[in-house]
């Protein structure tokens, strides 16, 4: 048996189709979506990712504001110009690049970005509604995640899901969002006894666990799905991510590769949170002027 592969820019250049046709809907009523994107230090892996951002930004109709910060930034001078971005009525959504230098704080920082702006969906408000079941944005790669599992015709309703890795970027919003799928999710992590048989058990395997090729194919139910987030550079400077790609193409149903899965979806996610607080700010404005 050969998997599925699970294209991840295909689906992202769909997507970024039917974000501009948005896009150019909003810029007739005279809404320019706008993206402010925040890098702060010269992480080369980071410059690429914001590169990357900016060109699926313009196939999208979104504007970028661009904010390259040095590695000596202090926590006041990057907070002032969160606020200033927060006042900004052309700037929609707010991306402050992570990981941030060492002496920078991220949680001070991106709880100080305002929540209808959080198109990363990482503020603490955005976080709770999600677990609501009220989202305004879903962080960006468990959406990207989620439209993947949808492409790929995998069936969430009583399947059971687990979900390596805990981080509140990835792992914990993605368990939540299987959860209102009606999957039976089991969030594992580094401390988890008996991983293998866990994952054995799954029917859906989300790895986001930052560790290359840390899901061994052999743990791998026969036929199941696996989105594999984690995306590390090996010795060789080559590219793998969290599961033993090669040898899980003949046990599983479907998987994404790396690179080329998740990634793009989640420059898109992020994108289509930009396009909805453009929309929303058109609503706010509306209810204003009532």
């Amino acid at each position: 048996m050969s998997a599925q592969l699970i294209d991840g820019k295909a689906s992202a250049k769909n997507w970024l189709a039917e974000l501009a046709v948005e896009a150019s809907v909003l810029r007739e009523q005279g809404i320019v979506p706008g993206l402010a994107v925040v890098l702060v230090g010269d992480d080369p892996a980071s410059r690429i990712y914001v590169r990357n951002k900016g060109r699926a930004a313009a196939k999208a109709g979104v504007e970028t504001f661009d904010h390259q910060l040095g590695n000596q930034t202090t926590q006041t001078e990057l907070i002032a110009l969160v606020e200033q971005l927060n006042a900004d009525p052309a700037v929609h959504g707010i991306l402050v690049q992570l990981p941030l230098p060492q002496h920078l704080d991220a949680d001070v920082i991106l709880d100080r970005i305002d929540p209808q702006k959080d198109v990363d969906g990482f503020h603490p408000d955005n976080i709770g509604r999600l677990a609501q079941g009220r989202p305004r944005y879903i962080a960006a790669t468990p959406r990207g995640c989620m439209r993947l599992l949808k492409e790929s015709g995998t069936n969430l309703s009583g399947a059971r899901a687990v979900v390596v890795g805990r981080s509140n970027i990835v792992g914990k919003p993605m368990a939540m969002l299987l959860t209102a799928a009606n999957a039976t999710v089991t969030l594992c992590h580094s401390r988890t006894i008996d991983i293998d048989q866990e994952i054995a058990r799954a029917d859906i395997v989300i790895a986001a666990v930052g560790r290359p090729c840390f899901v061994q194919a052999q743990w791998l139910k026969p036929g199941a799905t696996v989105i594999d987030v984690g995306i590390n550079r090996t010795d060789d400077g080559t590219l793998c991510g969290d599961v033993d790609f090669e040898r899980a193409l003949e046990r599983v149903g479907a998987i994404t590769p790396v690179p080329g899965g998740v990634g793009p979806m989640t420059i898109a996610a992020l994108l289509a949170n930009t396009l909805t607080a453009a929309s929303n700010s058109t609503l706010a404005f509306d209810s204003a002027l009532a």
